[in-house]
Parts: structure tokens; sequence; C-alpha cells
């Protein structure tokens, strides 16, 4: 019996951050509008008692986020992340193989950590060229597949481009687009907690 309660408990998700840039930290939104507020409240109102930890810096690049992520992801009783970043990387025209590698330092050290990761893509418009685009959106589908993650093929899913759902830069989401970000990665920590009742 106690083996078993203890196999419950290490499957379950208690704790989740947010790992990204401005796109999941709230840019332009008071607090109870953040993804992370939104997010958490939705799981509650599912039955799922989690935590949502804003992790998320605007103006973050993959390079930014691998330099913090040893410390960010020591906080004790973290199971989960989502890891969404790249998208200054290809505003800056950041070469693909770098943002590339950088991104798998960090997915490396969350699963020397034990944690779980969902990537979230992005998706390059043609400024830096069609080369470039095709480069750049690879980066996602090839590391969720090299290293078996939960994918989201793009963050701002039914988001990007709709100008009801963002600000009014047409870069960030607004409540609206927020709470659409939030149902798209609650479908994927669900996804992941049902693989786990399976085990």
């Amino acid at each position: 019996m106690l083996i078993f309660l203890v196999h419950i408990n290490a499957s379950a998700i208690e704790k989740v951050v947010l790992f990204g840039d401005s796109l999941m930290a709230g840019y332009g939104l008071p607090k109870e509008h953040h993804l992370s507020s939104v997010l958490e409240n939705n799981l509650k109102q599912a039955g799922f008692n989690i935590q949502v930890i804003n992790g998320s810096v605007s103006g973050s690049t993959s390079s930014g986020g691998l330099n913090r992520a040893e410390w960010s992801l020591s906080d004790p009783g973290i199971d989960l992340i989502i890891l969404g970043m790249g998208a200054n990387d290809m505003l800056r025209g950041i070469q693909p193989d770098e943002t590339k590698k950088n991104l798998e330092q960090i997915i490396k050290i969350a699963k020397e950590k034990e944690i779980e990761i969902i990537l979230a893509g992005m998706i390059a418009p043609t400024t830096h060229g069609t080369k470039y685009k095709k480069d750049f959106d690879a980066i996602y589908p090839k590391l969720s597949k090299k290293h078996n993650l939960q994918f989201i093929p793009f963050l701002l899913e039914g988001v990007a481009l709709n100008p009801s759902l963002n600000q009014q830069d047409g870069i960030h989401p607004n409540q609206q687009g927020t709470i659409k970000i939030s149902e798209n990665i609650q479908k994927s920590i669900i996804a992941i907690l049902d693989k786990k009742k399976n085990l």
C-alpha cells in the first residue's frame, strides 16, 4: 500500500512553471489577467489543484533563458515547465541553430532535475527569408521528437494575427487571447496527467 501511495504522489503535477518571454509573462496586462493566473484558475475550476508560477521574463531570448534556467528551476517541488522561448531570437534574426542549442540545454537542465516539459513552439514570418523561416520553424518539432516531449506546435495558435485577441501592438495577447492560450496549454497538461494515470 505504501508503494502504491508513493507512486501516486510521484506522478502528480502540483507545481508548474511558465518559462518563456513576454508572450507568457503577461506583458501589458494586470496581474489577474497574466497567463499564470488565468491558467491556475482554469485548472482549479477543472478540478486540478495545481500552482502555476510565472517564470517568464519579457524580452528574454533563448540565451537569456538558458542563463537563468539552473536557478529558476531549482525551486523545490517543480513538476512541469511550459517551455515557450524563441520569439525574441526570431525577431532579432538569431541563427536557428543557436536557438535550438539553447533550448536543448534548457531541456537537459529540466530533465536532470526530473521536471517534465511541455514544449510550446513558435512560427517565424518570412521577414528574414524563407530559409530562415524553414530552419526556425523546424526547431520545435525536432526537439520534441528527439526528447519525447509533450508538444504544442504553436503557442499562439488561434491568437496570432487576430486583432480581437491581441493588444494594440498586434504581438502580445490581450485578456481574451490569454484565455485562448491558457486553454491550449491546459489541454497539454491534462494529456500528461492522463498518461500518468495509465502508468
